[in-house]
């Protein structure tokens, strides 16, 4: 039994966050399947990569541009053929967990993350178009972006809630996924098969709190808020999804939206390279890694039940941070504008890519 497996009678799903052609078409998620993940994604960075420094994706690309495609519905036929593979793919997993894992996941345009009727208009429409009842449409954690995922919920859709780094963003993602069956119970639909994933990210926060620990010359309390917010936002789960409000939606058939570590490679070398894996890992709860780091885990991981440990002295060391001058608010919020930023950029970076390439193989 691999440490995946041992990690998933904890209660957890490891999801695999990467995806690229060539390693779909020689078998490889196959294997990492036998290994123990039980699911992937996938986000406009991994594609950037994938599509533009690669030529594997050459020959669809030569043929769509003599069709005189443009470079964006180009990029989504590529796109969408992974997914299709990665779904297809999966879809054993999915039928044998009831739908519980199995999954993957597709965002939608990241020039669409302050904009509502756009984001939930692009989630319905890239739902049709994968058509795979294992598809997670990715969503950003934004102003814009909250309600979109409660619409998106209410229309039947799996949503991948992604770029939350604060707890008041997880409160607000948990309210809209409630909002969402809510609605979907009170137009006379089906919950029990709609399935959400909330992503908090990890290693980020670490990454901008330390720093911010350094200017201060306080360095003695980093490498603890990462971690101490992904279990505080553990805790709310755990109260939000035994509340009174849940009873009604959990006899409907409902599941509860699992809490996703994302972010989870280490940044910072001086850290153990599984460290945003072992501290993690409990019931209801997903971690989407990438390459690297799984092999890691593999290697070394551990697997014991982690995320409720500490979790009073996670509230002190967090009051202690602020105590120093460290403003959690104002660095989440900086994440998640950057994190909006650094997906727009890989998108803009990506069509380009793929604007150069069709202009010349045509």
């Amino acid at each position: 039994m691999s440490t995946l497996h041992a990690i998933a009678e904890q209660g957890q799903s490891v999801w695999l966050d990467f995806i690229r052609r060539s390693f779909l078409a020689e078998g490889k998620l196959d294997a990492w399947i036998e290994k123990g993940i039980r699911g992937v994604t996938s986000n406009p960075s991994i594609f950037q990569k994938a599509i533009a420094e690669h030529d594997e994706y050459d020959d669809q690309i030569r043929q769509l541009a003599a069709k005189h495609r443009d470079p964006v519905t180009i990029y989504e036929a590529l796109a969408i053929a992974d997914i299709q593979r990665a779904a297809d793919t999966l879809r054993s997993l999915y039928d044998d967990s009831n739908g519980l894992d199995g999954y993957v996941s597709l965002e939608v345009s990241p020039t669409l993350a302050h904009d509502t009727e756009g984001t939930v208009a692009d989630a319905k429409r890239l739902h049709a178009a994968v058509d795979r009842p294992n598809l997670m449409i990715k969503i950003p954690a934004t102003e814009a972006g909250i309600p979109a995922i409660t619409q998106t919920l209410a229309a039947g859709i799996n949503v991948n809630v992604t770029l939350i780094f604060s707890l008041q963003q997880y409160e607000q993602t948990a309210e809209a996924y409630l909002k969402g069956l809510e609605a979907r119970v009170a137009s006379g639909g089906d919950i029990s098969r709609i399935a959400s994933v909330a992503s908090f990210f990890v290693s980020r926060v670490d990454t901008a709190v330390d720093d911010v620990l350094e200017h201060l010359n306080r360095k003695e309390f980093q490498g603890h808020a990462a971690v101490d917010n992904a279990r505080l936002a553990y805790a709310r789960f755990l109260d939000i999804f035994a509340g009174d409000r849940w009873s009604p939606l959990h006899r409907a058939g409902a599941r509860v939206q699992r809490p996703l570590w994302a972010s989870t490679g280490t940044k910072n070398p001086a850290y153990a390279d599984t460290v945003y894996v072992d501290s993690l890992i409990g019931p209801d709860t997903v971690n989407t890694v990438p390459p690297a780091t799984l092999d890691a885990v593999l290697g070394h991981g551990k697997s014991a039940a982690s995320v409720c440990y500490d979790l009073k002295n996670a509230h002190a060391r967090m009051k202690v941070l602020a105590d120093v001058g460290v403003d959690m608010e104002a660095i989440t919020a900086r994440l998640l504008d950057d994190g909006v930023a650094a997906f727009a950029k890989a998108f803009d970076d990506l069509i380009k890519s793929v604007a150069e390439k069709a202009e010349r193989l045509r």
